[in-house]
């Protein structure tokens, strides 16, 4: 399945708004029958276009009003003490995304914490133990813009031919 038609990214499109439709009712959004529109929905699971279905929960409903950026260097980039910090990091609840990066540092991680005095806590216990930390810097999220699950389709979209 490498290449995508109109069926499969507006099923993707609609999926990402919301991922608890029906197979009718997206049938019905991206104008097929439900047969094919569940063939394909189930082709897109398997090639790993579709790597789940969750709830987005708000964070601050559930107590997490502190979002922190937090910028990791290492003390040696070797492969295996990477992979040590790579699979301490993964076992973080607290850690919901964490990149290799570009520049200064080597992992961003994004953190989450219900205060600044259990953020601090959770840097010192936690963070500032994990094998091989050489560095760390934090930046705290002051406020949110936009945040979104949603990847962007618009680069998939098949070109319009050009008029002669």
């Amino acid at each position: 399945m490498n290449n995508l038609d109109k069926f499969d990214l507006g099923i993707l499109a609609a999926l990402q708004a919301d991922g608890r439709l029906t197979n009718a009712e997206l049938a019905q959004r991206v104008g097929l029958s439900a047969a094919p529109c569940w063939r394909r929905v189930r082709a897109l699971e398997e090639a790993g276009f579709i790597r789940g279905y969750h709830a987005e929960i708000d964070r601050h409903k559930i107590g997490l009003g502190v979002l922190a950026f937090v910028r990791i260097d290492a003390e040696i980039s070797t492969g295996v003490r990477t992979r040590e910090m790579e699979e301490a990091i993964r076992a973080i609840p607290e850690v919901v995304s964490c990149h290799y990066i570009s520049g200064k540092g080597m992992f961003e991680l994004q953190v989450v914490a219900k205060d600044l005095e259990s953020f601090s806590h959770f840097t010192r216990t936690v963070l500032l133990n994990l094998p091989n930390v050489k560095d760390m810097h934090t930046s705290f999220s002051l406020g949110e813009v936009k945040s979104s699950s949603a990847w962007p389709l618009g680069h998939l979209q098949p070109k319009a031919p050009a008029r002669g």
